[in-house]
C-alpha cells in the first residue's frame, strides 16, 4: 500500500439508490495497472481540537466496527472504512459534515465513533438536481423538500446513548448557523452526479464545493473517496455520467475552489476494475445492474469486486 500521510491527521433509469448512494467491462487484462498515482505534499494539518490519544481512537473504532451489522462488516473489505477514517484524520468529538449520507452507511459508523462531544451533519444534493435524473416523480423531488427535517429525524432513530448529536443541511442553503462549524467534510463516491450536471448555466459542482468550504472551519479537511477513471479513458466518458472522474479532475476542482491537496492514498484502489466505455460503475458490486439475469456476468463482476477509488485530502487553508 502506497500512501502519502498529511502529518497529525488523519452513487438513465436505474434506481435512484443505484445512482445516488451506491458505488460505480470488458474483463481485465491480464496485467492490470493502477492510474498514475501524482505524489501529494506531505504538508502538515493542524488539529482541530484536543481529541482522544490515537491509540485510544484507533481502539474506538475498531469496537465500533466489530458492532455492526454482519451485512455491512461484509463489504470492510472494499470500502475499508477504519483505514479511510484514519487517513482522513477523523477522531471522536470531532464535528463531521457526510455529503449524501444516503441510508447511513458511514452515518452509523460515525455517529457511536464522534461520541457524545462529537456532531454529526448531513448534507444532501441541491432540490432542482434531482430533475436531471429523469427517473423521480414530482412527489419524490418533492420530497426532497423536507429532507432537512426528515433525515435528521432518521438519523435520531439511529443514534444511540453517548452519541454524536446531529444536524443537516442541502447545498445551496448552508444555514448561517452552520458556517464554519466542521473540523472535517466527507465527499465518499458523491462526486460524480455534481460533475455530470454541470453546466456553463448550472454550476452544480462549484456550488457544492463553495458550501463545503463555507461549512469548514480554518484548517479543517474534506475527505474524498471517488470512483477513479483511468488517465487514457476519454474525457467525456469520465465527466461522471458512468460513475467514474479523473484524478486531475478532482483536484482541480478542489484547487479552484480555494482548498489546498494534502494527502493521497491507494487504500481504496482495486486494480481489477479496467472498465470500457461502455461500462458503468454500477456494474460492479453492491448493484450488479447489468448482470441481475446473468449469472455468469454475474461471477464476474463480483470477482472484480467494488470499483477503483481515488482517496484524497483536501485542506481548507486557515484564515
Amino acid at each position: 500500500m502506497k500512501t502519502t500521510q498529511p502529518m497529525a491527521v488523519s452513487a438513465a433509469t436505474l434506481s435512484l439508490t443505484l445512482l445516488l448512494g451506491a458505488c460505480g467491462g470488458e474483463p481485465p487484462p491480464a496485467e492490470p495497472t493502477l492510474p498514475p498515482h501524482e505524489e501529494a505534499p506531505t504538508e502538515a494539518i493542524a488539529e482541530p481540537r484536543e481529541t482522544a490519544p490515537r491509540d485510544t481512537a484507533a481502539d474506538r473504532l475498531a469496537e465500533v466496527l466489530s458492532a455492526q451489522p454482519e451485512d455491512v462488516q461484509a463489504r470492510y473489505a472494499h470500502r475499508r472504512p477504519a483505514e479511510t477514517l484514519a487517513f482522513f484524520g477523523i477522531e471522536p468529538g470531532m464535528t463531521v459534515a457526510e455529503l449524501l449520507p444516503g441510508g447511513g452507511w458511514y452515518s452509523r459508523i460515525l455517529l457511536p465513533y464522534l461520541g457524545a462531544e462529537g456532531r454529526l451533519i448531513g448534507v444532501d444534493y441541491e432540490v432542482d438536481m434531482f430533475r436531471l435524473f429523469g427517473f423521480m416523480n414530482e412527489e419524490q423531488i418533492a420530497a426532497k423538500e423536507t429532507w432537512v427535517e426528515d433525515w435528521t429525524a432518521t438519523a435520531e432513530d439511529w443514534r444511540g446513548e453517548g452519541d454524536a448529536s446531529v444536524a443537516a443541511f442541502q447545498l445551496g442553503a448552508l444555514p448561517e448557523a452552520l458556517e464554519g462549524t466542521a473540523d472535517a467534510v466527507l465527499m465518499i463516491r458523491a462526486m460524480h452526479n455534481l460533475a455530470r450536471f454541470t453546466t456553463e448555466e448550472e454550476d452544480y459542482l462549484g456550488r457544492a464545493l463553495a458550501d463545503v468550504r463555507g461549512v469548514l472551519r480554518p484548517g479543517g479537511v474534506v475527505g474524498v473517496v471517488q470512483h477513479e477513471a483511468r488517465e487514457g479513458m476519454p474525457e467525456a466518458w469520465a465527466g461522471g455520467a458512468a460513475g467514474y472522474l479523473k484524478r486531475d479532475f478532482v483536484v482541480g476542482a478542489f484547487e479552484a475552489a480555494g482548498f489546498e491537496l494534502v494527502g493521497a492514498s491507494d487504500i481504496n484502489a482495486n486494480p481489477l476494475d479496467q472498465p470500457t466505455v461502455d461500462d458503468i460503475v454500477w456494474r460492479l458490486p453492491p448493484n450488479l445492474a447489468t448482470s441481475r439475469d446473468n449469472p455468469e456476468l454475474r461471477a464476474e463482476m463480483e470477482a472484480i469486486g467494488e470499483s477503483h477509488r481515488m482517496t484524497l485530502l483536501f485542506r481548507k487553508p486557515g484564515e
